[in-house]
């Protein structure tokens, strides 16, 4: 089947596909640039340069006689592998990595130093078996930096990883095509079939990859616009729609996972006292403060938001007993910050209340039971926390008993208690 295969592709023309697959990478290239005008995505920049490099290298390799007959052969097989470095660099800029210039321009100094050698230069097998490993590799790291994302679900990802781990499988194959033509000088026979579905497989791969690549950078433009909305600006928090629509994200695995759910409401003491005598500059300063320390205490999968004001929520799986332990520290932690900030105003405490239940209870029924404790706290003297007296159960199912969900749905939308 694959000498059939390979016959079949003999009869389509080598140069014709590859003066294709030089305009599809070119206009690729520009789309690219384009959208990096767009986007302000630096990677995009770095893809849509590999994109063109790559483009002009492939004219310098098939037209290098007529545009640039004073240009030495090496140098088109240069810029390929430099583009492939940059496709791989471009990897790591869209993920917040540096570029490794000396990696990235190992290839081509590798190929620049092989081809001093006369050996190496008249041996069409090995110049193939060379340049297949230099782009195979360059094409595995690319899979490989896309898959250290883990922001996205692996069904997420999978396209931005399976797509270049072919290409570069596909890329080892020409270990073949040296042993079936020796010759350099031979375009005829089993090896024309091989260069013609090679010419194929590269228009269909910088498609596909250019498509994986603004699929990405949309992906991240739409995570940018949706954390901003969901982020209080001030304290760098999730904001009320934010907190809850991850709450109910982790009410939903505890659910799964038939484990308890406990909520920390936290009010800071005489929050309105200290805007009042050191002004809202150091009220800000005070919030933001909080937030840090709240954020360095609790765990890194607790979900923390500020609902307005001096007043901050927190849902995190676990007991009633786990959660007031937490929010010890959390109190512990902010006033001795707090005590050690040299702001010129007193130092701040917080007070707090706990509650914890059913992960089939309604959010906002914990957090009414919380706030419950909160008001206990403030009462009590302020700056400790207090835990609710039992476990709150799930919300019956019972067409008639569904008034206490939705009258706690109403207290839930009060403010929290006032310092």
């Amino acid at each position: 089947m694959v000498p059939g295969l390979a016959a079949a592709l003999i009869s389509l023309d080598v140069g014709t596909l590859f003066v294709i697959a030089i305009c599809v990478t070119s206009l690729l290239g520009l789309f690219l640039l384009f959208a990096w005008m767009q986007e302000r995505n630096q990677a995009l920049a770095w893809w849509g340069i590999a994109y063109l490099l790559g483009g002009f290298s492939g004219t310098l390799w098939r037209f290098g006689d007529i545009v640039a007959p004073s240009v030495p052969s090496c140098v088109a097989d240069m810029l390929l592998f430099i583009a492939v470095g940059m496709i791989w660099s471009a990897a790591r800029l869209f993920h917040g990595r540096p570029v490794r210039w000396g990696t990235m321009s190992l290839g081509a100094t590798v190929w620049l130093i092989a081809c001093f050698s006369p050996p190496f230069a008249h041996s069409a097998a090995s110049r193939i078996v060379m340049s297949s490993l230099i782009v195979a590799s360059y094409t595995f790291l690319s899979a490989a930096e896309l898959s250290r994302e883990r922001r996205k679900s692996l069904i997420r990802r999978w396209p931005a990883i399976f797509v270049p781990m072919l290409h570069g499988a596909i890329f080892i194959f020409p270990v073949v095509l040296a042993t079936l033509s020796p010759n350099s000088s031979s375009m005829h026979g089993p090896a024309t079939g091989w260069i013609a579905l090679f010419a194929i497989e590269i228009v269909l791969y910088v498609v596909g990859a250019a498509f994986v690549v603004l699929i990405l950078a949309k992906d991240r433009t739409v995570r940018f616009y949706k954390t901003a909305a969901e982020t209080d600006p001030l304290t760098g928090l999730l904001n009320r729609r934010g907190f809850f629509d991850a709450a109910e994200h982790l009410m939903k695995a505890a659910r799964g996972a038939k484990a308890p759910v406990s909520v920390l409401a936290f009010d800071i003491d005489h929050f309105k006292s200290i805007n009042d005598r050191f002004g809202h500059a150091v009220g800000d300063l005070m919030l933001q403060l909080f937030a840090t320390v709240t954020r360095k205490t609790m765990r890194t999968d607790d979900i923390i938001g500020r609902l307005g004001g001096e007043e901050f929520v927190a849902v995190l799986p676990g007991t009633l007993a786990d959660a007031a332990v937490a929010a010890e520290r959390v109190r512990a932690a902010f006033a001795a910050t707090s005590a050690a900030t040299d702001g010129g105003h007193e130092p701040a405490t917080v007070s707090t209340g706990v509650a914890c239940g059913s992960p089939s209870t309604p959010i906002d029924m914990l957090i009414a039971r919380a706030d419950a404790a909160l008001y206990r706290a403030k009462m009590n003297g302020r700056n400790r926390v207090e835990t609710a007296d039992e476990a709150v159960g799930a919300a019956p199912d019972h067409p008639a008993k569904t008034g206490l969900a939705a009258v706690s749905r109403k207290i839930a939308v009060l403010p929290l208690a006032r310092s």
